[in-house]
């Protein structure tokens, strides 16, 4: 008995072991999935903001969302609002020109656009475009695009990069004409794309300039210094993106 049982025994462990051979080669090592497929389309990071200025805030700032050339950089002035209204209350000193900026991150390829309110001006009403900008104390760099609100040939265009220090600026663009000035209702656009700053009326291209110093910067506006008549803004509009990006076909840009 104990003969016939060890052999069936020895025969079950023999059976085991070749199932378990046979299922080593069924579960052995597997081969690698397929990587993944890659997408070759670039998508752009596309950042936008409006404001029609619905509350009374001096500085401007709406939950945070605004810096001020006296309040961040002290040597500038800043902007108040109303409701419906945006304007400029410049700093004590030559060249203080009221300043706001948004805060947060933006692309580069950057687009600002403002509709004009004009009251009675004088001495040299202007408004601005700031693009790629930034504000910290004692300094603010980036670019300004600014009209002037005279209805006469000693209005202006004018695209200037800030350097840094109070009235440490250079002219990229200085045209004078009747057709550079603007009034109530007149939209003001300003665009930057890789080193080139475009300057809009009412949808047409004005003027243009070239430069590479800033690569990034935070989009905004502002007006001239002094007390220059009762002048403002009445809507903001930015959007920004990432540079070389086309949103029209989520690819590369075609410019």
């Amino acid at each position: 008995m104990r003969t016939h049982a060890w052999r069936r025994h020895a025969q079950a462990v023999l059976a085991a072991a070749l199932l378990l051979a046979l299922a080593g080669c069924r579960e052995g090592p597997q081969a690698p999935l397929p990587p993944a497929p890659v997408t070759s389309a670039v998508f752009p990071h596309i950042t936008t903001y409006t404001t029609n200025f619905p509350r009374t805030e001096n500085p401007l700032a709406e939950g945070g969302r605004w810096i001020g050339g006296k309040s961040v950089g002290r040597d500038w002035g800043n902007v108040s609002t109303t409701p419906g209204l945006a304007i400029g209350h410049a700093g004590r000193w030559e060249y203080a020109d009221s300043v706001a900026l948004l805060t947060g991150s933006w692309g580069p390829d950057q687009t600002a656009e403002v509709v004009v309110q004009k009251g009675k001006v004088d001495r040299a009403p202007e408004v601005s475009l700031r693009l790629r900008s930034s504000v910290s104390a004692h300094r603010c760099t980036g670019y300004e695009i600014s009209n002037s609100l005279h209805d006469d040939d000693t209005a202006y265009l004018i695209i200037v990069r800030w350097n840094g220090p109070r009235a440490d600026f250079t002219y990229l663009l200085n045209i004078t004409g009747k057709k550079y000035g603007v009034t109530t209702g007149d939209v003001v656009k300003a665009t930057i794309v890789g080193d080139t700053i475009t300057a809009y009326k009412n949808g047409v291209p004005m003027g243009q300039a070239k430069d590479d110093t800033y690569r990034t910067g935070q989009p905004g506006f502002g007006f001239n210094e002094g007390q220059n008549g009762d002048y403002g803004i009445t809507r903001f509009t930015v959007s920004a993106q990432d540079s070389g990006t086309d949103p029209t076909n989520n690819g590369p840009g075609r410019r």
